[in-house]
């Protein structure tokens, strides 16, 4: 016989003890929750027959699944522990009236005592505590959508791919708003911290650098409540990174410096020791202090041993060796070591000449071409060569590096304007540079 439980007296009350009266109420609430929660799954919720007979019946081994639960709770105002309380009763009505009609004594339970919690709430607690919004299918969907923004970084772009990211980083603040145990909650951190943090590499490239630096802000804070270090000092490589290209020399060096002080011997300390300390350095004119960088990120590149080729330039993974040498070139030119850059760059030529990064190509090409400019005796046919194959390689993706460095090469042709190949370089930089994303690029500079 079928137990009275609280649901089942509410059901009747409202009239909906049949499957249909009852499933298009609980929908209806499922839809409602959802949106309170901000949790889109629950909205798809339904309710077979079966599972309707059983609840209603009250053969129920153990609670209905979490989401159910806050479904159920949502639609009859009461917590699952009262709704299905008689259904965990040691004894049915029906074993007290079979007792009964035998003449035989029913042996009562003993009074609970007082202060005594009733078991079934601790187990309707615990569920609640242990439940989620967030499966282990959508962190992992997650987690590999922002591998696929990265691998694809240097092909696709920041117009192409910054929208993706902003979803990725939506759907993780979305689903931080709710529910989840520690593990689910800590991993939701990390993705959301690292989505950011690609967010703010973007902007870098775009030009908008007080967004990066919120962004960047952002994916360090997140990483440093979990104690993600290596996002953490990512993040702050990017911050880094965005404060040089934004013209604050000072501050980028100052804070590489205090992410390697927290972690000196940890691999993304090469990056934080190549690209934000040796090239800011290289600006304020420090030569010794930018070697010692650059011959300490080169021995943690051996310890660590690190790809010898060119990896993704947004990539968390550690600095290849072609990478930590490319952005020395860069710190070589700004000391004006022509030498030095000239050897670096040969050095690297055919691992950047096989890269995928058409940036990357672009941006060595535009070191070599200052370099040449920078020698005793000019060369400057070669220099105006590569900075017209530095605009074509970038091509209609333009990043504020490549808009940075092809101005400066434009700038300090200045004194040859009337050699034919500095004029033609001069008009080939005005068309390219005439395209609106590099016009914003522009006025973010002045």
């Amino acid at each position: 016989m079928p137990r009275t439980t609280l649901l089942r007296q509410l059901l009747q009350q409202r009239h909906l003890t049949t499957h249909e009266a009852f499933a298009a109420q609980y929908e209806r609430a499922a839809a409602r929750l959802a949106e309170l929660d901000r949790d889109p799954r629950l909205a798809s919720l339904q309710v077979s027959p079966r599972q309707f007979d059983r609840w209603y019946g009250g053969e129920l081994l153990t609670l209905p699944r979490p989401d159910a639960c806050r479904v159920l709770e949502h639609m009859l105002g009461r917590p699952v522990s009262e709704l299905f309380s008689a259904a965990y009763d040691g004894d049915s009505a029906h074993d007290r009236d079979e007792e009964s009609s035998t003449g035989q004594q029913a042996t009562s339970a003993p009074p609970p005592r007082e202060g005594d919690e009733n078991p079934l709430d601790i187990v309707t607690r615990t569920r609640q505590l242990t439940a989620s919004n967030t499966d282990d299918a959508t962190l992992a969907f997650l987690d590999s959508s922002l591998e696929g923004i990265a691998s694809r970084y240097e092909q696709d772009g920041p117009y192409v791919l910054r929208p993706q990211a902003r979803q990725v980083r939506r759907l993780a603040h979305t689903l931080l708003d709710g529910r989840q145990p520690p593990r689910t909650r800590r991993e939701l951190f990390r993705l959301a911290a690292r989505a950011s943090g690609l967010l703010g590499y973007m902007a870098v490239n775009t030009g908008d650098f007080a967004l990066s630096e919120a962004y960047c802000t952002e994916a360090r804070d997140l990483s440093r409540e979990i104690g993600d270090l290596d996002t953490d000092l990512w993040a702050c490589g990017t911050l880094s990174f965005s404060l040089y290209y934004a013209g604050r020399y000072d501050e980028a060096d100052a804070c590489a410096a205090a992410a390697v002080e927290r972690a000196p011997r940890h691999a993304q300390s090469i990056r934080l020791l190549a690209n934000g300390r040796a090239r800011a350095l290289g600006k304020t004119g420090d030569r010794r202090a930018v070697e010692q960088t650059i011959g300490q990120a080169l021995r943690l590149s051996d310890l660590h041993e690190v790809p010898v080729g060119l990896t993704s330039c947004i990539s968390f993974e550690p600095y290849g060796r072609a990478r930590t040498l490319a952005n020395a070139v860069t710190s070589h030119v700004a000391l004006r070591n022509t030498a030095q850059v000239l050897r670096d760059a040969e050095h690297i030529d055919d691992l950047v000449e096989h890269s995928a990064s058409s940036w990357s190509r672009s941006l060595v090409r535009l070191d070599v071409a200052t370099a040449l400019l920078q020698q005793r005796t000019p060369d400057i046919d070669h220099a105006m060569a590569l900075g017209r194959e530095a605009l074509r390689l970038c091509g209609d993706s333009p990043i504020s590096s490549v808009y940075q460095r092809s101005r400066d090469l434009h700038e300090q042709a200045g004194p040859w304007r009337d050699h034919s190949a500095v004029r033609d370089y001069g008009d080939e930089f005005r068309t390219w540079s005439s395209q609106p994303a590099a016009l914003a690029m522009a006025s973010s500079a002045s």
